[in-house]
């Protein structure tokens, strides 16, 4: 269920709606119908309009639905009043992706961080839990029924708990610091993108690791770091957890000590999935998410993958001359234009201009899955690695001649 923006186009709330899908199978629930109206903004009580939420509730009675999945985040009230109307488990996005996200948590800090994260989006929930309690006794003036203790009670642990993961997500947080204090010595290269674009394997084509690469949204959840070189420098290579829109705030704020490695790496490889209609906006939304933990100004490269899959072009009416793939020149120029950097670039010159060295911006296009332009890539990141690499070791070259 999406309540779709005035300017909001057609092809985009198919792509939102598709990733939507995506979402819920990858948390094994099945799509059986999406719904849309089209507003301003959400309602503030049910979400959507009246007519559309009966419309919704003759969708799940015909089709004997046991839940119902929106693609924004819902109010405790708005929950309150569609699981009332609608009689069945109400998801919002945020939840979805909570549950993916504690699915896939494979480390001990991630898990950690997972279950904070849902500890930070239970909480101001809580209400709702306790409702049917709080009716079966009344009390005079200063009286509390036992829900309202329930709740209190309730509320405590909560907070508890979330101030004990916290200072646990502190202490590893000390000791990730240490462990990377220890890398001081080599070049760090992150690879950073939208969920599902093939980080994990290029990161298996670069360093050879055997990181688990699947096609489903956050099949990585936790930061890999392996040693990889190219030609005759070493360097560290770490496959992130991947972006998303609409990520809740809540991952974002818990996950900010794994992306401690974005933040700290010299070099980003941007990855970006090519054949993607909405790959201009995916990037937007990784841009968006490194501008806020202040990694959007390192040297980096547009690593445009699956470049195989890229669809033959079609007479779609949604198709227009934005969404159809650009020249190598026409991607570097797009991206100068529309980085997080450009309040980096000098004076504007004719044609291409020039990029300070530590805002450089490279392209490249690759299948990591079949092998194309892997070479490319190489010398392109060979080249970006290098001058990292003799900031470390200046005698470096020199050792080599010998």
């Amino acid at each position: 269920m999406a309540v779709l923006r005035p300017n909001q186009t057609d092809r985009q709330t198919r792509e939102y709606l598709d990733e939507l899908a995506f979402l819920a199978t990858t948390s094994n629930i099945i799509t059986l119908g999406t719904i849309t109206q089209r507003l301003d903004r959400p309602e503030t009580r049910g979400y959507v309009g009246k007519g559309k939420l009966e419309d919704v509730r003759q969708f799940v009675v015909t089709y004997d639905c046991n839940c119902v999945i929106f693609d924004d985040d819902l109010t405790p009230s708005q929950v309150r009043f569609l699981e009332d109307a609608l009689a069945v488990k109400i998801l919002d996005r945020s939840l979805l992706i909570l549950n993916i996200f504690s699915m896939r948590a494979q480390t001990a800090q991630s898990k950690l961080q997972v279950e904070l994260a849902q500890y930070q989006y239970m909480y101001p929930r809580l209400t709702r839990l306790w409702t049917h309690l709080s009716k079966q006794r009344g009390g005079g003036a200063g009286m509390r029924g036992p829900g309202e203790q329930e709740l209190e009670t309730d509320r405590r642990i909560v907070k508890d708990r979330i101030s004990f993961l916290k200072e646990k997500l502190a202490a590893l947080d000390r000791q990730s610091v240490t462990r990377r204090k220890t890398r001081d010595r080599l070049v760090r290269v992150a690879l950073v993108g939208y969920t599902n674009v093939g980080k994990s394997t290029l990161m298996n084509r670069l360093s050879g690791a055997e990181v688990l690469a699947e096609n489903k949204l956050f099949a990585t959840v936790d930061s890999t770091v392996r040693k990889a070189s190219v030609a005759d420098i070493p360097f560290l290579l770490t496959d992130t957890v991947g972006f998303i829109r609409k990520l809740p705030t809540h991952l974002v704020e818990a996950f900010k000590s794994t992306l401690d490695e974005v933040r700290e790496a010299d070099i980003l490889l941007h990855i970006v999935d090519a054949s993607s209609p909405n790959h201009k906006e995916q990037m937007e939304v990784v841009a968006a998410i490194l501008q806020e933990i202040k990694a959007a100004d390192k040297p980096t490269m547009y690593v445009f993958n699956k470049v195989d899959a890229i669809p033959p072009m079609i007479n779609d009416p949604d198709l227009d001359a934005e969404n159809l793939p650009m020249s190598q020149e026409q991607l570097t120029a797009h991206l100068i234009q529309n980085s997080e950097l450009s309040r980096l670039l000098p004076e504007a010159e004719p044609g291409l201009p020039s990029l300070p060295t530590h805002a450089r911006i490279e392209t490249v296009r690759i299948s990591a899955l079949r092998d194309e332009g892997i070479l490319e890539l190489k010398q392109k990141l060979y080249a970006m690695v290098k001058p990292e690499h003799l900031m470390i070791y200046p005698n470096y070259l020199q050792q080599v001649v010998l």
